[in-house]
């Protein structure tokens, strides 16, 4: 069959020949019904052979499409198979997912709830405090009333003394009416406060999340009060035998924001409800206000904040009457003392002992300390090789300083030795030196690295604690207390961190970031007081935030 032959009576020769119609053993043992339909493909008379219609529905080729048709069947089923499996995979895990929600959610309803019910318990305890205060008013009125009828009948009725009491009484209802809100002024207001809680509940309700979620970081580690940055500026106590409701109070206070896990964010959703903007108190104008070399470049307060000094490119300090600024209205603002440098001045900073003494930083590396009565410099300290950007005294001795430079060091200072008394090397310009409040031996540095480095200065090899989290320059550092630390950098950020609550060397989660204002290239200002934080922004807008509410257009 396969064979080629030159004339067709040569190939019916051969093809008549039984020897050439013999198969292989092989193929006549495996395979019967082959070989059996190609000895009859080969007869050598050709009518005899199948026709091709004979040929396709033959049983052998029909068995083999058969065989591939449930091969395909079966790779179809495999592959449907497969995509159940991959679907089921997918809703096990959307399922996992959606249960780990669920679960969550279930733990935050649940603690909600406990937070609730804390809060109505306290609420309940300050109602009954509320109801004995006022019944013990009602005793005192009475008691007030039968010793007016008492003296009153013992006395004589005198017509001009009562005449003289009604005016008295009419002059005090008057002040009272003025003095005290009324019911309108009030609830005013609370409309107010819960309108600005509404417009910001997102946001407050980040901040919520994020003082339950410190409390899980730092379980066994107490929180810190808030009272400890926050100082009480108005009133006095005078405690007496029978001031029990006075005393429950200061518990139920005392226990409220030093015991529960509330009071970082009540404290911080009272002070953002205090205020709602921010107004101008007074204006400081001077005689060559809009000259452009009038770029200030610091501001400080002194001891007392009696007197305020600003310092910049003019390269003057000027001193200024802060009372006088702030009451009287005036056209120009004349300093009460000035003082000339021969570079633009970078940075100042008050002796918290010696009242007149300031020490200041310039752009040509050079520290000094300045003798405000006399206006003039009697300390210069010449070591840095550049721009000094920032110079402290310390709150603890105020003989000692520090002060940070472009040239990567920082250098320690004694009014009492002429030298430096010890130098930091950093890898980066020095933006930002501070002294720990209550402490002489420990200071923080903000560096051109994005980085926070902690010293102590008993050994200043290496830092004891390097804070990482900023991805620019960190312009700013300032101490809120002995263990706790604000940030600020040109990536528009303020970070606030806790030296307490991690041992380690690096810190890298800082216990709240606050963003909303700009800050990409310039010294904006970073100020801190009364469980409040304040800078500025490039926007030309100040922001007060409270320490922790962690957005600063929550501020006002």
């Amino acid at each position: 069959l396969f064979c080629s032959f030159e004339t067709l009576e040569e190939k019916m020769r051969a093809m008549a020949n039984l020897r050439y119609r013999v198969l292989p053993p092989q193929l006549l043992l495996k395979w019967p019904k082959e070989a059996s339909f190609c000895q009859l493909m080969m007869h050598p008379v050709p009518d005899t052979r199948p026709k091709m219609s004979e040929v396709l529905q033959s049983e052998f080729l029909n068995q083999s499409r058969n065989s591939l048709e449930e091969r395909e069947a079966a790779l179809r089923l495999r592959e449907e198979i497969e995509e159940q499996e991959l679907l089921l995979d997918f809703l096990l895990q959307l399922q996992k997912r959606k249960q780990d929600i669920a679960d969550n959610l279930q733990d935050t309803v649940a603690f909600l709830s406990s937070d609730i019910n804390e809060v109505l318990h306290r609420q309940s305890a300050l109602g009954q405090c509320g109801n004995f205060s006022i019944e013990l008013d009602k005793e005192v009125s009475s008691g007030t009333v039968e010793d007016q009828s008492d003296c009153g009948s013992r006395k004589r009725f005198r017509p001009e003394l009562h005449a003289v009491d009604m005016e008295e009484h009419s002059r005090s209802l008057e002040e009272c009416s003025r003095t005290v809100p009324s019911s309108v002024v009030i609830q005013e207001s609370v409309l107010s406060k819960s309108s600005r809680l509404m417009k910001n509940f997102k946001k407050l309700e980040t901040a919520y999340f994020l003082a339950r979620s410190k409390l899980a970081r730092q379980v066994g580690n107490p929180l810190r009060s808030c009272d400890q940055v926050v100082k009480r500026t108005t009133g006095s106590a005078v405690g007496t035998e029978g001031s029990s409701i006075d005393d429950f109070a200061l518990e139920g206070h005392s226990g409220r924001r030093q015991g529960g896990w509330m009071n970082s964010f009540l404290e911080g959703l009272c002070r953002y409800l205090s205020f709602s903007q921010l107004k101008v108190r007074a204006e400081l104008k001077q005689c060559d206000l809009l000259n452009s070399s009038n770029l200030v470049c610091s501001v400080g307060f002194d001891r007392d904040n009696e007197f305020f000094a600003t310092a910049g490119v003019n390269k003057k300090i000027k001193v200024f009457e802060y009372n006088m600024i702030v009451n009287e209205h005036r056209d120009i603002h004349y300093p009460v003392v000035e003082m000339s440098n021969k570079s633009k001045l970078s940075c100042i900073s008050w002796n918290s002992y010696m009242k007149s003494h300031i020490a200041s930083s310039d752009f040509d590396g050079l520290v000094q300390v300045w003798d405000v009565t006399r206006s003039q410099v009697f300390v210069e300290m010449r070591e840095h090789e550049r721009r000094v950007w920032s110079v402290d005294f310390s709150l603890a001795d105020p003989t000692k300083l520090v002060s940070g430079s472009d040239d990567g060091t920082v250098k320690l200072w004694s009014m009492n030795q002429a030298g430096s008394v010890g130098t930091i090397r950093t890898r980066a310009n020095v933006c930002s030196v501070q002294f720990q409040p209550d402490s002489a031996r420990s200071i923080a540095i903000g560096s051109a690295d994005h980085k926070i480095y902690c010293y102590d200065l008993r050994n200043i090899r290496a830092p004891y604690c390097t804070l990482v989290g900023h991805t620019k320059t960190v312009s700013y550092v300032k101490y809120v207390d002995a263990s706790t630390i604000v940030s600020g950098s040109t990536d528009n950020s303020l970070k606030l961190w806790d030296l307490s609550t991690n041992q380690a060397r690096v810190i890298d989660n800082p216990v709240q970031t606050f963003t909303g204002h700009t800050n990409t290239k310039n010294f904006v200002g970073l100020s801190i007081s009364d469980g409040y934080i304040a800078t500025g922004s490039e926007t030309n807008e100040g922001f007060c935030l409270p320490q922790s509410i962690s957005n600063a257009s929550l501020g006002v």
